[in-house]
């Protein structure tokens, strides 16, 4: 069997995925669009099970897939899902003194996000997760 195309590329095609928050958040660097999109996924990952958490991770590329699941302690148990303000201001607790994301985190990674997943597996997935996974991942 070949190897998957997702493997082939998948430092070039996150940093791609970078560029797109970095222009998106208005940063001058990838570092806090690295921040933010780390911060973001975070946020969505204390809101679902490990067993819920690794499903959505199988629709995501690999480096973002990583990012989710590093240092997961399988242990903590989810909490629910929140105000979009309140989860704005959980994604802005990451590394607070190197955290510059903006009021629109969310919504900036998830554009760019969905410009690198298939969105039919993406949504298809989202609609297994507990209420509000849909809507922490939708844009207007």
């Amino acid at each position: 069997m070949p190897m998957p195309l997702e493997y082939r590329r998948p430092g070039e095609e996150f940093d791609a995925f970078l560029r797109e928050v970095m222009e998106a958040c208005n940063f001058a660097t990838r570092n806090p669009a690295y921040t933010t999109t780390e911060a973001v996924l975070l946020t969505f990952r204390r809101r679902l099970s490990v067993r819920d958490g690794l499903r959505f991770a199988n629709v995501l590329p690999p480096v973002l897939r990583a990012l989710l699941i590093k240092d997961w302690n399988s242990d903590e148990k989810p909490v629910p899902f929140a105000t979009r303000d309140e989860l704005t201001t959980e994604v802005k607790q990451l590394r607070q003194d190197h955290n510059f994301s903006p009021d629109s985190a969310i919504a900036d990674v998830t554009r760019a996000l969905r410009r690198h997943v298939d969105e039919m597996k993406f949504d298809a997935v989202l609609q297994t997760l507990p209420a509000g996974a849909v809507d922490f991942w939708k844009v207007d």
